[in-house]
């Protein structure tokens, strides 16, 4: 099962030439990175990302993340994947760009489902 990071472009390209991912400065703060579940990510980019540009969407298998990724309840008790440890850049499964479209939404890849 795949999850799913939403950063900036920037700074996923930074983890990439440092091999691994800390976490946006909400990660940081909260002291493990966010991921969505593929029912949740649209959610997640409105909520949080609305109306911003330059993101990427970072598609990790949960499986393998080992005894670190924990499903923890948020927003109305919904089970949210954290993971609490840096993310090897190896790990992700792809990453794509994810734009806004005409209506100012973002465009998620059709590889996102």
């Amino acid at each position: 099962m795949f999850i799913y990071k939403i950063c900036d472009a920037a700074l996923w390209q930074s983890a990439v030439e440092a091999g691994a991912f800390t976490g946006a400065e909400i990660d940081l703060q909260d002291g493990y990175i966010h991921f969505s579940t593929a029912e949740q990510m649209r959610e997640t980019a409105a909520k949080h990302f609305a109306g911003r540009e330059g993101l990427v969407i970072i598609a990790v298998d949960a499986d393998a993340l080992g005894e670190k990724m924990k499903w923890e309840p948020s927003r109305g008790g919904a089970l949210f994947p954290h993971l609490y440890r840096s993310l090897k850049v190896g790990e992700a499964a792809w990453c794509k760009p994810l734009p806004l479209n005409a209506a100012g939404s973002h465009e998620f890849p059709v590889e996102a489902v």
